[in-house]
């Protein structure tokens, strides 16, 4: 009997460490912070009027691009000529998003995004960042949610139906 329960403890635990290695949670990053007159390069809006939803993108030379949310940090870096002329993609050294719950900016790459909640940005309907799956899975929840997405499934269909106020 103790050893089928340590046989079955043991595969428990390999289920959970695969999980876990099967969606890491994005890493706190450090970033710079907004000055007081900073304005997000898409919209113009003030940056630090909404510091819980405040995304950071820092180059290589230490210059940051501030943004009111993650949905204008994704427009931004979709299209850099536009709102960041003279800066390349490849310079991009920290893509930073603010976690939901904690507070503290989170690797972007690495954030689980929840579309289409009850929970308005700075700039109507946005992407919620979250840190983990399971948080991602409970705001979702919690918050009505449509769908989660990782960074590389956010699209320019999902930020222009989002622009529409449609929850996706």
């Amino acid at each position: 009997m103790r050893r089928r329960l340590v046989c079955v403890v043991i595969a428990m635990l390999a289920v959970l460490t695969l999980g876990i290695a099967a969606a890491p949670a994005a890493e706190r990053v450090v970033v710079p912070k907004p000055g007081a007159a900073t304005v997000c390069p898409v919209c113009g809006m003030f940056v630090t009027k909404f510091p819980e939803w405040t995304a950071t993108v820092v180059y290589r030379d230490g210059h940051a691009h501030f943004f009111d949310g993650a949905k204008d940090m994704f427009k931004y870096l979709a299209d850099l000529p536009r709102y960041a002329p003279g800066h390349r993609a490849d310079d991009i050294v920290t893509i930073a998003v603010m976690d939901y719950y904690d507070v503290e900016p989170i690797d972007a790459k690495m954030a689980f995004y929840v579309i289409g909640s009850d929970v308005y940005g700075p700039m109507g309907r946005d992407l919620v960042p979250l840190a983990t799956r399971s948080e991602a899975e409970e705001f979702l929840k919690d918050h009505h949610g449509s769908s989660i997405v990782r960074f590389e499934q956010v699209s320019r269909g999902i930020i222009e139906s989002l622009d529409r106020g449609e929850g996706n």
